[in-house]
């Protein structure tokens, strides 16, 4: 899980990537869902709270410029797609 590594990796002050040089900014609210799913024994549903919290960290900051939101830039992708095909309306091709 990206998130997972991300949250272990960036608390540990151990950098993702050789090149990256600067704190991931969405470091904070991925280590909160870790620490969260943890707690909950990983019920998804009891840590919506900080799983908005990270998505509206990620919506701030350009695609690529947190690796902690990886993830969340896949499902938002999805999000869409899925709303086009309802809407009888083909995706572009990725």
């Amino acid at each position: 899980m990206v998130l997972k590594n991300c949250c272990l990796n960036s608390c540990l002050g151990i950098n993702l990537f050789l090149n990256m040089s600067r704190k991931d900014p969405c470091q904070k609210q991925a280590c909160e869902i870790q620490k969260c799913l943890q707690a909950n024994n990983y019920v998804e549903s009891k840590c919506e709270a900080a799983l908005q919290e990270m998505r509206k960290c990620c919506a701030r900051f350009t695609k690529g410029r947190s690796v902690c939101c990886s993830g969340f830039e896949r499902e938002e992708m999805e999000r869409e797609k899925a709303k086009l095909t309802s809407k009888g309306i083909s995706p572009p091709p990725q």
